[in-house]
């Protein structure tokens, strides 16, 4: 089942980027990024490595963290309970089929869709800082999180109120999507709502992006907004998760334009030897 699950979620985004591409790059950026790639790949390989590091580390850990989190973690269940008490089925007065459909879709599909194409897009730029800020900020999120989740003990609606949810959740309605959602989560990692703080985070690079990327803009926050949304909408995360990984996405933006040079590597050779400007074309031009 998870293999059935996992190959219809790689044909829905294989069909999703092709035509974000072509809607929200444009054969320009595209026709430049073919001649420069080698170079801007260069360039971005640390952001790269780091963040694939971070991932290979955060799948190892969740598998070893829920009994690391059972010693020496916070139960906070009954605490997250009692300040929001029953907010999210405030959720129950928009439930429908159409609706229960669409953040099922979105909480799947939409999530994934606005993670990949954002570094798709950014690496179309000349200049790399966006695109080396961006996976700085994902590994932030993830490592930042995967902290939280060790250290506070939390399950979703979905476990303390399965009677009230049951119409809306996630694995009622769509069973098959249990198989992918527990190979990289467990029901105790609740706070912050992940979901929410990288969906949060593209929407504040796309808003700062915007002049470039116009149409992409509105996209993004719709999408980002949406997933929030879902993870309440289905029982997945209290309306506190949603707060904090709002929160958790305006600090990994914040250090990650702490952490990444406003130079570059290629800017940097350029500017050291400036008799071999000629073999970084890419350098200082306007997008």
């Amino acid at each position: 089942m998870l293999a059935e699950v996992l190959t219809q979620l790689v044909i829905v985004i294989s069909i999703l980027l092709p035509i974000a591409i072509a809607v929200f790059i444009g054969r320009k950026r595209l026709a430049r990024t073919r001649a420069e790639w080698r170079t801007r790949l260069r360039d971005v390989a640390p952001a790269i490595a780091v963040l694939l590091i971070v991932l290979l580390i955060n799948r190892l850990a969740r598998q070893r963290a829920p009994r690391l989190s059972r010693e020496i973690g916070l139960h906070l269940t009954s605490e997250l309970y009692n300040i929001e008490g029953e907010f999210i089925l405030l959720f129950q007065s928009i439930a429908t089929p159409e609706t229960t459909a669409y953040f099922s879709l979105i909480y799947i599909y939409g999530y994934t869709f606005l993670l990949l194409f954002p570094p798709i897009a950014y690496f179309t730029l000349s200049e790399t800082r966006t695109f080396r800020r961006l996976l700085t900020a994902y590994a932030l999120n993830y490592v930042i999180g995967l902290v939280l989740y060790i250290f506070v003990i939390a399950y979703g609606p979905r476990n303390l109120m399965p009677a009230e949810v049951a119409e809306t959740m996630l694995f009622d309605t769509n069973p098959q999507y249990r198989y992918l959602t527990r190979e990289v989560n467990s029901n105790t990692n609740v706070f912050p709502s992940l979901h929410t703080s990288l969906s949060a985070t593209v929407a504040t690079f796309a808003a700062m992006t915007r002049s470039t990327f116009p149409k992409w803009f509105p996209v993004a926050v719709v999408l980002a907004a949406s997933v929030a949304i879902s993870t309440m909408f289905l029982g997945i995360h209290w309306g506190i998760d949603v707060v904090g990984g709002l929160l958790l996405a305006a600090l990994c933006v914040t250090l990650s334009d702490r952490f990444v040079g406003r130079w570059s590597i290629s800017e940097e050779l350029s500017e050291r030897y400036p008799q071999f400007e000629d073999r970084f074309p890419w350098v200082d031009r306007d997008e």
